[in-house]
Parts: structure tokens; C-alpha cells; sequence
């Protein structure tokens, strides 16, 4: 009940603080990155969404920019050696040797612009600024036992989080669970904002990411 009172009822106040002030601030932004894609080649669609396991193991669509090809995913499976690499790499590649992203996807994940149209995901509820990142269903199993993915899974995910901070894709399994595990561990309004300034620091400096 302290917890509650103390951390998640403030939390979840920022969160709809920030989310509105954000989509009003940035809707310029968005309207100028939604007519780049749109005019872009490569991909018909502006938004891309994907089903992500969220707090207590309820599915969720994800909100991102279109920053990868229409037909994605069978470009990726269809080359074995590069889908094993994919997953070896915990579901991701360097923005190099992804035959996937688009050249304005790429200027995109660079900047993590992005996931702005995650703050609707914030609003909506389904997730929080500050979390663990959320993952897709069998990405589970790089947390371990059923003990440690009920861990993680008892809070809400977040749009930027302690592995982005430590920096984002430079940093894969086991690490990057056991990270995003601290995090459920020690979470509290301080590290919070900790983790907001050190996202935009690794973020303006580009590390991890892709």
C-alpha cells in the first residue's frame, strides 16, 4: 500500500503528464516524420505496431514510426544465416546488415525518434516512461527461470529504461535481462529520472543505437 501511494500513484500521474504535453509539443515532429514516410519509397505504411507481452502477461500492440520495409519479416527469414544472427543477437541487427531498414527507418532508430508514438502506449496505459523495455513473446525465454519472467513482467514497460540508459544495443543477453531485472528491483521515482536523463545522454550520443 505504501508503494502504491508513494511511487506508483505518481508515477502513473507523470506519465499522463508527460505523454500529453509530449504528443502536443511533438505533434509538428510528427506530422513532419509521418510525410517523410509517407513520400518515402520502401514502405507503404507511416505507423508499424506489434504484439509485446506487458504487466502480468497481457498482450499489447506496441506503437513505433514505419522505419522498416512492407514484407520485413519474410526478407529476415528467409535467410537462415541471418535470421540465427538476428536472434543470437537478442532480436536484433546493427542497422548495416539489416536488409530490412529503410533509409529514413535507419535516420529514425538512430535519433529513437522512432518511438515517439510510443506516448500513446503511455496515455493508453499499457505502458509507463520508465520500465523495463518490452519484449515480444519468445523473448521470454532470455529471462530464465518462470520466477525471473514473473519478475519482470509485475511492472508495466517502459518507452526508455535502465538497459537503454547502460546503452541499449550494445549491451545483450544474459546482461541485458539481468539489467532490466535490477530495475524491478530498485525502481523508485529518483532512479526514474536518473534513467530519463541518462536515455537522453545515450541518445544524443547515438550508443547502441540500432
Amino acid at each position: 500500500m505504501k508503494k502504491l501511494l508513494f511511487y506508483r500513484l505518481p508515477k502513473r500521474l507523470l506519465d499522463i503528464v508527460v505523454s500529453i504535453v509530449a504528443l502536443v509539443v511533438l505533434s509538428p515532429i510528427f506530422l513532419i516524420i509521418a510525410l517523410w514516410i509517407k513520400f518515402s519509397e520502401g514502405t507503404s505504411h507511416v505507423f508499424y505496431s506489434q504484439d509485446r507481452v506487458g504487466q502480468g502477461g497481457k498482450h499489447f500492440k506496441i506503437y513505433k514510426f514505419q522505419s522498416m520495409v512492407d514484407n520485413a519479416d519474410e526478407i529476415l527469414k528467409s535467410n537462415p544465416e541471418l535470421y540465427r544472427k538476428f536472434v543470437d543477437n537478442g532480436y536484433k541487427l546493427p542497422t548495416k546488415e539489416d536488409p530490412r531498414i529503410t533509409k529514413i527507418g535507419a535516420i529514425l532508430r538512430r535519433t529513437s525518434l522512432d518511438e515517439l508514438p510510443q506516448f500513446v502506449n503511455t496515455l493508453i496505459g499499457n505502458m509507463s516512461i520508465i520500465g523495463p523495455r518490452p519484449v515480444v513473446e519468445k523473448e521470454l525465454v532470455e529471462y530464465g527461470s518462470p520466477e525471473r519472467i514473473k519478475k519482470f513482467l509485475s511492472v508495466k514497460p517502459g518507452v526508455f529504461g535502465l538497459w537503454q540508459a547502460s546503452g541499449r544495443s550494445n549491451i545483450g543477453y544474459p546482461e541485458r535481462a539481468q539489467i532490466e531485472l535490477d530495475y524491478v528491483d530498485r525502481a523508485n521515482l529518483g532512479l526514474d529520472f536518473k534513467i530519463m536523463f541518462l536515455t537522453v545522454i545515450a541518445i544524443f550520443k547515438g550508443d547502441g543505437a540500432y
